[in-house]
């Protein structure tokens, strides 16, 4: 059972690097090739691959360089909207509302 609400952030970095690297396999495409379209250096893919801290950047423009966009989709999907919560709504919310604090008063 391969279930990653039990892996640790390494465990899941090192995860996503693999599976980086299994999307780049199976387009067959080397490292070289997909750093330079990506306009990273190769020690930044491999460094990814390996699950060993990479930026948010270089994550993204490897998923451009393998013309996996959808990946960011999947990553993180648009909110959808529930149709009983819309009926029961008066009007869907247009900003966050904090409880105004109450402010002492000077004499």
């Amino acid at each position: 059972m391969n279930d990653l609400n039990f892996k640790s952030l390494p465990e899941l970095q090192i995860e996503l690097g693999r599976r980086m690297r299994r999307l780049r396999l199976s387009r067959n495409i080397d490292q070289r090739t997909v750093a330079e379209k990506a306009g990273i250096t190769r020690a930044a893919l491999q460094n990814l691959e390996a699950g060993r801290g990479s930026s948010v950047q270089t994550l993204l423009r490897t998923l451009k360089a393998l013309n996996y966009l959808e990946g960011i989709e999947i990553l993180a999907p648009e909110p959808t909207v529930n149709p009983l919560a819309l009926l029961r709504a008066t009007k869907p919310p247009q900003r966050v509302h904090r409880p105004r604090q109450s402010r002492k008063r000077s004499s």
